[in-house]
């Protein structure tokens, strides 16, 4: 992504730069501390980032949702989106729809719910939260023929 001569990358293992585009000067490099016992189930990918009025976003490998200053590279905010311990990840690049940050989930191999969440981009408060699976009991699952999670999973690594 480019912004006023900058150019903003994401990387493997959660990583992002920012890079003068006039001269290919690093200008910072956010590097996140990664627990151990990750669940990676696509690779250790981010598909990169998005911009809102003064700040950058990005999704990382142990499921959070982060803000970062685009010109320092310091964390403004950090959200949960789900516990890494379950298999949770996220790897896409966030969308900005309407004000709103729109991310979803990896882990389609894992026996979790796949689900697309809204948030705020100037403090990380989540908006809604929409399940593309249903639970079993609530509408839809009975057109299921397994109730097990992870045979019906739909997970979210790549938005349009």
């Amino acid at each position: 992504m480019v912004l006023d001569g900058m150019l903003y990358v994401s990387g493997p293992q959660s990583h992002a730069w920012a890079i003068d585009g006039r001269t290919g000067r690093q200008v910072w490099h956010y590097q996140r501390t990664l627990p151990a016992g990750l669940k990676v189930c696509c690779g250790p990918v981010n598909r990169g980032l998005a911009v809102y009025g003064n700040k950058l976003f990005m999704t990382t490998l142990d499921a959070h949702l982060i803000s970062l200053d685009p010109k320092d590279g310091k964390v403004l905010w950090d959200v949960e989106l789900a516990d890494f311990k379950l298999g949770y990840a996220s790897t896409v690049a966030p969308l900005v729809v309407k004000g709103k940050l729109i991310v979803g989930m990896a882990g389609g191999e894992y026996a979790n719910r796949g689900f697309i969440d809204a948030y705020e981009p100037e403090t990380g408060k989540r908006i809604w939260r929409f399940w593309t699976i249903p639970a079993p009991g609530e509408p839809g699952s009975e057109d299921r023929k397994s109730t097990r999670l992870n045979s019906s999973h739909v997970a979210l690594s790549r938005m349009p």
